[in-house]
């Protein structure tokens, strides 16, 4: 138990002072939850006594408006500063695996899905934020309660207080036993909740292929799988622990029922005073209760560690290094120098040598799978070359920090990803200080002004997560608009036009092309107009690079572009 005290107080972080203030005010709730003793002991004592003076009795009752007031401000107090932790520290948390996740390799992202990610930004940590302060603070401070009573019974009788000890001592052993029993189980209901969440994603995010193929209720049980798992885990767990928890109550109840016995016996045999008698008896109804409280919330114990765990688990994973300097290179040619790179066994990039020029363009182009994306990802930086130096402006993409590597390149991915925000802010994400006319002008030399300006709101409407209310094409004319409001000298574009329709090409071909002068433009594209402007094609294959030059010149010789431009052609050219 006090191991498993030790990782949530080291998991709270910059929120151990208020975990520790509220501590503190449970332990001045304790004095003043005690202080009923007091009152009780002034009143017995004067009804014993028959002596009818009334100091007594305001006396008592003065005592008694005490404790009442000092119990409700402390524990409001004490109640607050472990919410404000739990909120915080896991909020503190969340902010830390986002900014773990942004340095590690996206080779992570293959091997651990999206759900697992998401259950523990997610239940994993609201388990954490529910569970952890309240365990802490309430186990401590029912602990602490129960021992002040014991204090205040051995100063009244030894005997009486010894077995108040005793109750706490076999509660103990209760929550110890108890806590062996979840760690078998707790792992389990954990990794079923992971694979809930991420049954539940894979749904949601597939849903237009069920709904296509009609799979609405023919489709796999994945998700009915997940959550009879779920249930039948998170079941198991209660199974487990309402014993013990019964157990707990069970043995409190009866050490109480102990001290009015020992009580009655202590006074019949001469040795403690009917006073004392009566204040025993009446306080075994009061010594454990905050104690009670708290063994409902030790169950939780294991829970707790394992979602605490679960959590730290990010922090072991390996990061890209992320040393370096700012940096502001006085050009941007880029230089491929024996590069390899493979994932995991799959040799991706094979001993690539190749310079792209600065402020020109150069198409990439080949079959799927020939590494055409893994050659753009290396210069960005998003993984890091097994071999081999990738360098901007004469200088290792690995000595920048990953801020000014980033300050030098925009990119526009083939799968677009928009958040849930304004149209405005989305093409504002890579430089949020630009100004509205800066907007409106990228999203007019994008092509997707017109089709922003016919929306309800206008720039400030609503996408939707992921971009859902807009086309695919439309998605990615505000991605080419983002790219060109950050206005980075290095351009990536992997298969930019690829949504775009055919009345809007032309248009954003040229807008494009404008950029050449002033940038280095790097595109990955099968789109005949877009690559025979280019001023170096790159052709790949099997990791590759097998041919190099203008479309002049490679369309003249024996090859893969030359078939790749006859077979476009052929295309463009069919007719029904």
């Amino acid at each position: 138990m006090i191991s498993v005290f030790k990782k949530i107080w080291d998991f709270s972080g910059k929120e151990q002072r208020n975990i520790r203030n509220s501590i503190i005010w449970g332990f001045l709730n304790a004095i003043f939850h005690a202080l009923q003793i007091t009152a009780l002991f002034v009143v017995l004592n004067v009804l014993v006594s028959g002596n009818r003076d009334r100091t007594a009795v305001w006396m008592s009752l003065g005592i008694m408006i005490l404790s009442i007031a000092g119990k409700i401000v402390t524990q409001y107090i004490s109640q607050l500063q472990r919410t404000h932790a739990g909120y915080f520290m896991v909020a503190e948390k969340r902010i830390g695996i986002g900014e773990k996740l942004k340095i590690v390799p996206m080779g992570y992202f293959n091997q651990n899905s999206l759900g697992n990610i998401t259950a523990v930004a997610t239940t994993i940590l609201s388990d954490v934020e529910n569970a952890a302060p309240v365990v802490l603070v309430t186990s401590l401070g029912g602990f602490l309660n129960s021992l002040v009573f014991s204090l205040a019974m051995l100063a009244v009788d030894v005997r009486i207080g010894l077995i108040v000890l005793a109750g706490i001592g076999v509660f103990l052993m209760i929550v110890a036993a108890m806590e062996r029993k979840s760690s078998e189980d707790v792992p389990k209901r954990q990794a079923a909740q992971g694979i809930l969440v991420e049954a539940v994603l894979e749904t949601i995010q597939g849903m237009s292929v069920i709904k296509a193929f009609n799979l609405d209720f023919n489709k796999d049980k994945k998700v009915d799988k997940a959550i009879e798992e779920s249930y039948q885990k998170n079941l198991k767990l209660e199974k487990a622990m309402n014993p013990y928890v019964a157990l707990q109550q069970l043995v409190l109840n009866l050490f109480s029922v102990v001290m009015i016995f020992a009580s009655i016996v202590f006074y019949l045999d001469g040795t403690l005073s009917l006073v004392y008698c009566l204040m025993m008896m009446i306080s075994s109804f009061m010594v454990y209760e905050q104690l009670k409280v708290a063994g409902s919330s030790m169950a939780n114990l294991r829970i707790t560690e394992n979602s605490i765990k679960k959590a730290n688990e990010i922090d072991q994973v390996p990061t890209m290094d992320m040393g370096g300097e700012k940096i502001v290179p006085q050009s941007h040619d880029i230089k491929f120098e024996k590069v390899s790179f493979s994932y995991e066994q799959k040799r991706v990039l094979d001993d690539i040598s190749v310079t792209i020029p600065d402020k020109k363009m150069t198409a990439i182009v080949g079959a799927s799978g020939s590494g055409k994306t893994t050659f753009c990802n290396l210069i960005a930086r998003f993984w890091d070359t097994e071999r081999g130096r990738v360098s901007i402006g004469g200088r290792n993409v690995k000595d920048y920090t990953l801020e000014s590597l980033m300050d030098n390149i925009s990119m526009v991915f083939q799968n677009v990803y928009l958040f849930n925000d304004t149209i405005e802010n989305n093409i504002k994400f890579g430089r949020p200080e630009a100004t509205h006319e800066q907007v409106v002008e990228a999203a007019r030399k994008a092509c997707c002004a017109e089709f922003i300006e016919a929306l309800p709101d206008g720039y400030q409407t609503m996408v939707g997560e992921g971009g859902a209310s807009l086309s695919g094409g439309e998605k990615q004319r505000l991605s080419i608009a983002r790219a060109m409001l950050k206005d980075a000298p290095i351009v990536i574009f992997d298969e930019a036009t690829a949504n775009i329709d055919p009345e809007n090409e032309d248009r954003l071909q040229k807008a494009i092309e404008a950029l050449t002068e002033d940038k280095t433009i790097i595109m990955i594209a099968h789109r005949l107009k877009t690559v025979e402007h280019a001023d170096q094609i790159l052709v790949m294959d099997q990791g590759k690079i097998v041919q190099k030059g203008t479309h002049q010149e490679l369309v003249t010789k024996t090859g893969i572009y030359s078939d790749f431009i006859r077979l476009r052609k052929q295309a463009i050219g069919w007719k029904l």
